[in-house]
């Protein structure tokens, strides 16, 4: 208990001291021991800031979750070279796909609307009022029910077990 109060966030007090070592370029023990003190009263002085955090019930999905947007992220980049080099404008089949979310976490669906506009070629557009549903562009969709299909079954499949 006295330890989540002295680090309320500690992956913010992990992060914070690696981007200070980062940006001293230089190890050294001051600048470990200044990195340290930034991450422990950064999030000490802002936690009223954090009412609701997010609970994230499996952690090491989260790398399975990176590890698959990547790869979706290189793969759409070379198919979206092979769209714009070789696809004449007049075949390209541009489509908006609505996709209704079973996700409830404000959190868990700004990481899938993220996900898929890092990924080239799609965009999302627009989160519903109620967020039971984003629009997203695709810039080459023959079969829009596909696109959501795949986007539900690789992305918000898996953030369903990262949030809660």
């Amino acid at each position: 208990m006295f330890l989540s109060r002295l680090v309320p966030h500690p992956f913010l007090t992990l992060l914070l001291t690696f981007v200070w070592m980062m940006l001293m370029n230089s190890v050294s023990a001051g600048a470990a021991a200044f990195g340290l003190f930034l991450g422990l009263v950064v999030p000490f002085l802002t936690q009223s800031y954090w009412p609701d955090r997010p609970r994230i019930h499996r952690p090491l999905k989260i790398v399975e979750y990176i590890l698959v947007v990547l790869y979706d992220i290189v793969t759409a980049n070379i198919t979206v070279a092979r769209i714009v080099l070789f696809v004449p404008r007049a075949r390209l089949q541009p489509a908006w796909v609505v996709i209704p979310l079973e996700l409830r976490s404000p959190e868990a669906i700004t990481v899938l609307a993220g996900s898929i506009t890092l990924t080239p070629g799609t965009l999302t557009a627009e989160v519903s009022s109620d967020a039971h549903s984003i629009l997203v562009h695709c810039l080459h969709a023959p079969e829009p029910d596909a696109v959501r299909d795949e986007i539900k079954q690789r992305y918000e499949r898996r953030l369903l077990e990262i949030f809660p």
